[in-house]
């Protein structure tokens, strides 16, 4: 797969620098990063020291557009990794010769009348990331009117064919994972804009397509004896909504998951109804130097007595960050106590379910290049792990300095602690703070 990238870019590269200068217009932009950090006690224990890290990574993305005309492009994007000393394969050890290119992205943007359409590799974003906020391969085809625009969106999330078992000989097209969705957006003129969201989302055979879909495993259920998922059906009905008042921003966002999921409990087939849901909240208030921010989710669990499927499930591809140990922020390589004992399943930020949270912060631009930042978390499970536990995961403190050093350059500098609850040390007699420090230097062009 590497191979092929390289040659992507290569191919990419002589286009670009071969076909006339009259023929496109060739843009080039990209993205680089370098972090330092250091993650301390995760596990919510200092003794078996299971996720504690220190290190250096840096990530460069570099974008390639041929713009034909104002309403056909072709867009490319390719990703570099290394963890400084790495040895598997990246770029970042003793010669620094790896092969570590990407495709991240790779497709047709072009309009048609009124009708935009993205067909390829690509980005995209559903309910601020609480549903989705990833790559893909598929397609997304935009109406765009004055007052509102009409995106319809196809995601391929796995395909199933060539896959070869006992049970499924016949290389048919069972395992397929496929979403589909419409997000209209309104706007609401100055006030702001309001998007009703729906997606639907199946499999007629997920026994190995489940993990395209972030569906839980069996213990989700209630029942410790069920064996797997068969046929999922799954919709998602929502909105999102933002409003602007002079000072004062808001937005709200708000999913109910309903739909059902078939598959064997112990030797017996089961049909499990799904009834799910989230709700978050946020505001913002700005003044002269400083602001004052807050935010609030909740993400529905599994209740150990029901037998339907209660736990909000997002798709493959959630990605919301926020508290900067608890919901992977800057530093993103691992989240506190992010484990199960096969009841119930907190995740970070990509698998993110079964919590509530709170927030409160301030923010502080000290100059026109410094800004401080400061934010206090509260989280807990929605559904305890256990009966011997409670379902705190803790208070967290976190404050970013924020540095503008010169115009596309940039430095952050991260300190967080967190006063870890149940959840995350898991009552261990070795229990012990999770904190963070690290600096990130980043540009774009």
């Amino acid at each position: 797969m590497k191979k092929f990238a390289v040659l992507g870019l290569a191919v990419v590269l002589v286009i670009a620098f071969t076909v006339p200068a009259m023929a496109i217009e060739s843009v080039f932009g990209g993205y680089w990063r370098t972090r330092a950090y250091t993650q301390q006690n995760f596990t919510g224990e200092d003794q078996t020291e299971a996720k504690d890290v220190t290190l250096v990574d840096t990530r460069t993305r570099l974008y390639y557009t041929a713009i034909f005309n104002e309403n056909f492009k072709f867009v490319n994007k390719f990703e570099m990794d290394a963890a400084w000393g790495g040895t598997s394969g990246g770029y970042g050890d003793i010669g620094a010769d790896g092969v570590s290119v990407e495709v991240k992205n790779s497709y047709v943007d072009f309009t048609l009348g009124s009708v935009n359409s993205k067909i390829g590799v690509q980005s995209y974003k559903l309910a601020r990331g609480f549903l989705f906020n990833d790559d893909f391969a598929g397609a997304v085809i935009t109406y765009k009117a004055e007052a509102f625009e009409l995106p319809l969106f196809w995601i391929k999330a796995y395909e199933g064919t060539g896959i070869e078992t006992a049970t499924n000989p016949d290389y048919d097209n069972d395992y397929d994972v496929d979403y589909y969705g419409i997000a209209p957006k309104f706007s609401l003129g100055d006030t702001g804009s309001i998007q009703p969201i729906f997606v639907y989302a199946f499999s007629n055979d997920a026994g190995a397509g489940a993990n395209a879909m972030s569906w839980p495993s069996a213990p989700y259920f209630g029942t410790a004896d069920r064996l797997g998922l068969d046929e999922i059906e799954a919709f998602y009905l929502g909105f999102d909504l933002d409003l602007n008042f002079d000072m004062i921003s808001m937005w709200l966002t708000g999913i109910y998951q309903f739909g059902s999921a078939e598959g064997v409990d112990g030797l017996e087939a089961y049909d499990a109804d799904i009834s799910a849901w989230l709700l978050a909240i946020g505001a913002k208030a700005n003044f002269d130097t400083f602001d004052i921010h807050g935010q609030a989710f909740y993400l529905t669990g599994q209740d150990e007595d029901e037998e339907d499927l209660e736990l909000f499930v997002p798709l493959k591809g959630q990605d919301y960050h926020w508290a900067e140990i608890m919901g992977g922020g800057i530093f993103d390589g691992a989240v506190s106590g992010a484990s199960s004992n096969g009841t119930t399943y907190s995740g970070g930020y990509n698998q993110l379910t079964n919590i509530m949270a709170f927030n409160i912060g301030a923010g502080f631009k000290a100059t026109d290049d410094l800004s401080l930042k400061l934010d206090i978390w509260y989280a807990e499970l929605a559904e305890a792990l256990d009966d011997t536990l409670d379902e705190e995961l803790g208070t967290e403190v976190d404050l970013v300095a924020t540095y503008k050093l010169m115009d596309g350059l940039t430095l952050d500098l991260v300190g967080a602690y967190l006063f870890a609850g149940d959840s995350v040390t898991m009552d261990s007699p070795d229990d012990e703070n999770p904190y963070e420090v690290g600096a990130q230097l980043s540009l774009s062009f």
